[in-house]
């Protein structure tokens, strides 16, 4: 559904919640089918990743904010019994919910949620990285429209699973969860890399949380939900630029993924998609020029990763060129040759995976090392194997 035909209208929420007597049945059902997503899907992480998330989840469940730290003993407690309970469920069927009445498959995200209707509550379930399923419910606490398309941000949690992706696109509807974005930004900071020591910098200081020239924990967490608040519009505009971009369909990244799986194509096709939507003449980068924000160019930079700055090397020079002149129109120029780069990568990336399944894997991944990752200078895709059918 395009998001320029949806028409609801926005406001702040002051609807009456039901009580947490009537609402605790549904409540318990969408948690138990987000830990059977865990029980099933938590291989896709790397141990340090699984840790960090179990961290974050741990946290949430005991009401922790980002920079209250758990005892390791208690932590490594609750992990040992969360993975016990794990392999009692990881091949239980997701449970079917009951919303005012009726009774509901858990996927059917629309039926829910107009069983939700009249509630503050939103209700989220799809696929995620490597096909994880995500269940989720929160409380709306604001809605309105930006560039055309519908935006809701949503405050405290009611149930969520590991992954707890903080911001989506869905059927053209723009959904930001705060209290995961929260932890995403105290996480980030914490583990910065000391290549972007420079960029973070150039992020943090107009909030200041800085020290003796040095990042004060203490300054970071009392500036947090500020920070929070500013720098929203990032990922905002990066899920406008996800919508309003045509070039890289969602069908053509979901073909990719449910055949090669976790692997270098997965990764680099999410990586192309996300380049494109961050340099939509409407997305992250055009908002931030348009704004001249040099905390948000800061921390998209922070943010890059290395596949990520593979796709787009124009953007470290042209950072340089704006620190010495303050001229946006270099960052300007960097997103116009990397949005026009990339639209003729992701239509190559598009010819290959429409040839799923007609042409032999061997001769796919023959392909897309050749035309996509060895230009980029990237390794050969030889592990990524099909999925089994």
């Amino acid at each position: 559904m395009s998001c320029s035909t949806i028409k609801p209208t926005w406001s702040h929420f002051t609807s009456t919640m039901p009580s947490l007597s009537e609402l605790t049945p549904l409540i318990q059902d969408i948690q138990h089918n987000c830990d059977i997503s865990d029980a099933r899907d938590h291989g896709i992480y790397t141990m340090c990743t699984m840790v960090l998330k179990l961290r974050n989840l741990y946290k949430w469940e005991k009401g922790l904010q980002p920079w209250e730290e758990p005892e390791p003993a208690d932590l490594l407690d609750w992990i040992d019994v969360k993975e016990n309970s794990w392999a009692t469920i990881a091949g239980e069927p997701f449970r079917p919910l009951t919303v005012s009445g009726k009774t509901l498959a858990p996927l059917d995200l629309e039926e829910v949620n107009a069983a939700l209707n009249g509630t503050r509550l939103l209700y989220g379930a799809g696929y995620g990285r490597s096909m994880k399923t995500v269940f989720f419910l929160a409380e709306k606490i604001e809605q309105r429209s930006i560039e055309g398309c519908p935006l809701i941000i949503l405050g405290k949690e009611r149930a969520k699973e590991m992954a707890s992706p903080f911001a989506m696109a869905q059927d053209g509807l723009i959904i930001i969860r705060k209290e995961s974005l929260r932890f995403f930004f105290w996480d980030q900071i914490q583990e910065v890399r000391s290549s972007c020591r420079s960029s973070l910098q150039q992020a943090l200081q107009p909030y200041g949380v800085f020290k003796d020239g040095s990042l004060d924990r203490e300054l970071f967490a009392s500036s947090l939900d500020a920070i929070v608040a500013q720098e929203m519009n990032l990922f905002i505009y990066h899920e406008v630029g996800e919508i309003l971009q045509t070039t890289f369909t969602s069908e053509t990244l979901q073909a990719i993924i449910g055949h090669f799986p976790g692997s270098v194509i997965e990764f680099v096709g999410r990586a192309v998609k996300d380049i494109l939507a961050d340099t939509h003449p409407q997305g992250l980068l055009s908002y931030v020029i348009r704004e001249k924000k040099d905390s948000s160019l800061g921390f998209y930079l922070t943010f890059l990763d290395g596949l990520r700055q593979k796709l787009f090397p124009e953007i470290l020079k042209a950072r340089q060129l704006l620190l010495a002149d303050r001229d946006w129109g270099h960052i300007e120029q960097a997103r116009t040759a990397c949005w026009e780069r990339n639209q003729q990568v992701a239509e190559q990336i598009q010819e290959i995976s429409r040839m799923i399944g007609r042409d032999a894997d061997e001769l796919l991944l023959s392909r897309f090392n050749s035309r996509i990752l060895a230009p980029l200078g990237l390794e050969k895709p030889e592990e990524a194997q099909p999925a089994a059918h």
